[in-house]
């Protein structure tokens, strides 16, 4: 059955209906049942399953990684939900040590069915402390899964093939997307490690993580106007890394840029790179480019994060680069502002 709803309350439903599937899932973590409800994604639940499987925890990210790794060794299928991915690395004993190695050192015999939520993103000045995406770090460590959705369908679907997966795997959400509408069947199955071909070109290649899928989207549309078709390829899922929907797409433009939502140097964009450099090295007019945040700390000033954060203007800017083409005059476009509809600050 397929209906209209928000990325939020496809989150809330998916938990929903593992939870009501599976008396094993549980959900917890900070501010997860007061009245905010993790932006909505948790409405209902407390309601629904009571306190024993919805709960709040105490302000301490090591401690309450840890319940939940216990938890999930127990025979429980926790949901961890942390606020901002940021404060995840208070816990990167328990994740970087315990969670991404437990299955491999027990030969297989463990089973680690942990799924983390966490939110990256732009907020209102949210400056260096609270900007992090961190999703080519986690997925630097072998035994983690780690999932960006995009859609309120990702939201719903890869929610409960996480939940479902015996393995720990990390979700990162954008906290632009909560807003975000569109359809989801609820039938749908959607694996973890498929990439998704958002929208299809011939002449440039745009492999996104998270939101620069969304600022792609918005500039494949303004170069449309010129005859321009960029190809845009929503990763999805970092780790495991749906490599050949990659390489077919750059196979037929020829050209590629990766738009991460992360620090270019030593990030997902590198290892994006050096796969397509490597594997399509014979059909490609040109190098590989990337674009990333700016090699700096996240400053807090409005002007100073436009600059830092890279957009659709910058993915068409550097397109016409590849392409080799005049820059066009965008003063007149009307460029997606979600800052608008933004609830925050957090």
């Amino acid at each position: 059955m397929s209906r209209r709803t928000t990325f939020r309350d496809a989150l809330a439903s998916a938990l929903a209906d593992e939870m009501e599937a599976d008396p094993s899932v549980l959900v917890f973590g900070l501010d997860v049942p007061d009245h905010k409800r993790i932006f909505g994604s948790t409405a209902g639940l407390v309601e629904r399953f009571g306190q024993r499987r919805c709960f709040g925890t105490p302000l301490s990210e090591d401690a309450m990684t840890g319940v939940a790794l216990g938890a999930a060794l127990s025979g429980l299928r926790p949901v961890h939900v942390h606020i901002r991915a940021d404060f995840m690395l208070l816990a990167m004993n328990q994740i970087g040590n315990m969670l991404s190695t437990l299955r491999y050192m027990s030969g297989g015999q463990l089973r680690i069915p942990l799924v983390i939520r966490a939110v990256v993103g732009r907020g209102w000045g949210q400056s260096a402390q609270h900007s992090k995406s961190l999703h080519g770090m986690f997925g630097h460590f072998p035994g983690l899964k780690v999932v960006l959705p995009t859609t309120p369908q990702d939201a719903y679907s890869l929610l409960r093939a996480a939940i479902r997966d015996d393995n720990p795997v990390i979700m990162l959400e954008h906290r632009w997307l909560y807003e975000v509408e569109g359809d989801v069947d609820t039938t749908l199955r959607l694996p973890l490690g498929a990439a998704a071909v958002r929208r299809q070109g011939k002449d440039l290649t745009v492999i996104a993580t998270s939101w620069m899928t969304v600022e792609a989207m918005k500039a494949a549309e303004v170069l449309a106007v010129r005859g321009i078709e960029l190809e845009v390829v929503d990763v999805r899922s970092v780790v495991p890394l749906d490599e050949e929907t990659l390489v077919a797409s750059v196979t037929k433009t020829h050209r590629c840029l990766v738009a991460d939502y992360d620090w270019a140097f030593c990030g997902f964009s590198a290892e994006a790179a050096a796969l397509i450099g490597r594997r399509c090295f014979g059909v490609l007019e040109r190098p590989v480019e990337r674009l990333g945040f700016a090699q700096v700390p996240c400053p807090t000033t409005r002007p100073l994060e436009n600059l830092f954060y890279p957009n659709a203007v910058s993915i068409i800017r550097m397109a016409e680069h590849m392409l080799e083409l005049e820059p066009a005059d965008v003063s007149g476009e009307s460029f997606y502002s979600h800052e608008q509809r933004f609830k925050g600050p957090f």
